[in-house]
């Protein structure tokens, strides 16, 4: 028999084989309509490499990341001490989830989260930021016994079937009734809140601090005021910091942006990975866990396969340790205050940018109906296509002509979300802001290629139509 050599499992040789196949498998075994939409708006880039807020394609170009992985890059790309940290705890070989004993890393991680709200006692590790939602909507109707779940119109809490009821956005939902039969408020509408806590069976309210749709702020004093006819009428407070949390509005969660603020449970994700090992979790009060799990038959009452898992669990720590050692919080909080007052300033400027708002790290950029006659009938004719598609115009030069990855901050939207890592700086906030100087005096020109997209996207959404 021939010997063909040694056999096992060659990544690099993987990759360097079929590598360049990469949106041929898509299309023929995934969703084959992201390939057709990135496509089609010129975001089919091949991207080799990235490190911290920067990608490089095969030739040597530089990228800047502006949209995080949805905000699970908090740390950037590739950040030495979250590498370091699972490289070692691969080498230790730890006696992982056997399911029958206490390893170290979850109670080390849960306690170093608590410090960060310490009116809160107890977590639950799960693997997403839907999961750590799924959870929360789970406590809160067993620890009160209330059925009904409130949550705020545009929400997003994420898309597993308990999420998706409080999801306020229905090109989510639609399609995928029956879901559970929560009730959607205005976010800011404390009368909707009040009528419905009326009815006697609601066990909770989940919000969103800062909505990602949009980039909406709870008004002030709204949580508070929340929080109060909640508890009055023996309803939680769940808080929804999956993109929030870990310091992307310039405090560790932005409900803390707001004294007097004390969510009963709290949901975190995306950053807490490091952006290497999914992980999400659910902070309580004690009174809810021991409510849960109320006895030694209801230990494993709810619980998660991969929930905890060592790899996880180091992920976090090193995260955590790298926001104190660097400062994280703080740099969110200068570098978003300097791109939003750089933004903001050129409002006055350019009349088809109308607001820029948020907080820290997380920022809206929305553009509105123009003045001038000639940009008015322009933008009309978008409009009457499809919402959104203006801010779809400047999201794709941004990345063509700039090298500058952003996002439509939601789908009908004219809204462009910024949530980069939060460990950009000045350099990064200076070629930004110039980059979008450029672009929007481009679509003031009246003129161009910006323009020429436009025709093309109208044409596009007319023909699927």
């Amino acid at each position: 028999m021939k010997d063909d050599g040694p056999k096992g499992f060659d990544l690099a040789q993987l990759l360097a084989e079929r590598g360049a196949e990469r949106y041929e498998l898509h299309t023929k075994y995934l969703n084959h309509q992201l390939p057709r939409m990135l496509h089609t708006i010129g975001f089919d880039k091949v991207y080799e490499r990235a490190e911290g807020a920067h990608f490089w394609d095969a030739d040597g170009n530089d990228y800047l990341d502006m949209l995080a992985g949805f905000g699970v890059m908090g740390l950037g790309r590739h950040h030495p001490v979250v590498r370091k940290a699972l490289h070692d705890v691969m080498d230790a070989s730890l006696a992982d989830l056997t399911r029958f004993d206490c390893q170290p890393l979850p109670g080390l991680l849960a306690e170093k989260l608590l410090t960060h709200s310490p009116h809160l006692d107890r977590v639950f590790f799960g693997n997403s930021g839907t999961e750590a939602v799924e959870t929360a909507l789970k406590f809160a109707r067993y620890a009160t016994g209330k059925p009904r779940i409130l949550y705020c119109t545009h929400a997003f809490h994420g898309l597993t079937a308990g999420s998706l009821s409080v999801n306020g956005e229905s090109g989510f939902r639609d399609g995928f009734a029956p879901l559970l039969p929560d009730t959607a408020v205005e976010l800011g509408d404390l009368d909707a809140l009040r009528r419905e806590l009326r009815r006697g069976d609601v066990a909770a309210l989940v919000v969103e601090p800062i909505q990602g749709k949009g980039v909406h702020e709870a008004p002030p004093g709204y949580l508070r005021a929340a929080q109060e006819l909640l508890h009055r009428h023996k309803a939680l407070l769940i808080a929804d910091e999956v993109q929030t949390g870990l310091g992307r509005t310039g405090e560790f969660y932005a409900y803390q942006h707001e004294e007097g603020v004390e969510p009963d449970l709290v949901c975190v994700a995306k950053a807490l990975s490091g952006g290497y090992v999914p992980v999400g979790a659910t902070l309580g009060k004690d009174w809810i866990f021991k409510r849960v799990y109320s006895s030694m038959d209801r230990v494993l009452v709810h619980s998660a396969s991969f929930g905890s898992n060592a790899q996880a669990m180091a992920a976090g720590l090193a995260v955590l340790a790298v926001m104190e050692d660097e400062e994280i919080v703080a740099n969110a909080h200068r570098s978003g205050d300097l791109l939003r007052e750089r933004l903001a300033a050129l409002t006055g400027r350019y009349e088809l940018l109308h607001e820029v708002r948020g907080r820290g790290l997380m920022i809206g950029i929305e553009f509105g109906r123009p003045s001038s006659l000639k940009l008015r009938s322009r933008w009309t004719v978008l409009q009457a296509a499809r919402k959104g598609l203006f801010a779809q115009m400047v999201v794709v030069p941004l990345l063509q002509k700039h090298r500058i990855l952003t996002q439509v901050s939601g789908d009908h939207l004219e809204v462009i979300k910024l949530i980069p890592p939060l460990v950009i700086g000045e350099p990064e906030v200076d070629r930004f802001v110039t980059a979008f100087t450029a672009v929007m005096d481009d679509a003031h020109s009246g003129g161009g290629l910006m323009w020429d997209f436009g025709r093309t996207l109208v044409r596009q959404t007319v023909a699927n139509r």
